[in-house]
């Protein structure tokens, strides 16, 4: 995770997510420029080593989106690329396969991790504080890969079909939440969601973790 810093003298920190009041734009310019003396001192070792680090896109974080993300990516350089989360963004209202198709070449790590937004949400939003595993009140679940979208294997072959056009052949690492099925049969479900997935795809592609 970016990690997200609170304002001097604070102990907590505020994820800021609209432009009011106007305090909120001049606490996000300290939040990018501590984030940014911090990674960049981490980027730089680690490129010395030869290592790469993955991060994820979440919320109550610094960098919750595509947009975040490149931001940290352009001030400290290519070591720092994204570990990708489609479940996150999914929530938050964006659309996985185009993020993707955004951060082509800047991908090194991905998860295999599904949303499912329920019909809730049109009265709630999908902001939302109700503990994981309320299932019934929430605005919106994760769930076993496979059962958040309606056309089931179908999104995750474009999923996978996204990740190999923008140059990803990684692993696929199965993360599982779901609070509604075993762990055993959730993970099971993943696992014949991702190989169907990749079947449909023509050439070689990834391990599955």
């Amino acid at each position: 995770m970016s990690g997200l810093p609170a304002a001097p003298g604070d102990l907590f920190p505020a994820w800021i997510i609209t432009v009011w009041p106007p305090e909120n734009l001049r606490l996000l310019d300290h939040q990018w420029t501590v984030a940014v003396d911090y990674w960049g001192s981490l980027a730089q070792e680690a490129a010395r080593r030869g290592v790469r680090i993955a991060v994820e896109m979440h919320a109550n974080q610094l960098v919750y989106n595509v947009p975040g993300l490149l931001r940290l990516r352009e001030a400290v350089g290519d070591t720092v690329g994204a570990n990708f989360d489609p479940s996150h963004l999914l929530w938050m209202g964006a659309d996985p396969l185009i993020a993707i198709d955004a951060l082509a070449g800047a991908i090194h790590h991905v998860h295999a991790k599904d949303t499912r937004i329920e019909d809730r949400s049109a009265i709630t939003s999908r902001l939302e504080t109700i503990p994981n595993e309320r299932t019934g009140d929430r605005a919106w679940n994760y769930v076993a890969v496979g059962t958040g979208h309606p056309d089931g294997v179908a999104f995750w072959a474009r999923f996978v079909d996204a990740l190999v056009a923008a140059g990803y052949d990684g692993p696929l690492s199965i993360e599982n939440e779901d609070y509604t099925l075993g762990q055993r049969e959730s993970v099971a479900l993943a696992v014949r969601t991702l190989r169907d997935a990749v079947a449909t795809h023509s050439g070689s592609f990834v391990n599955m973790s």
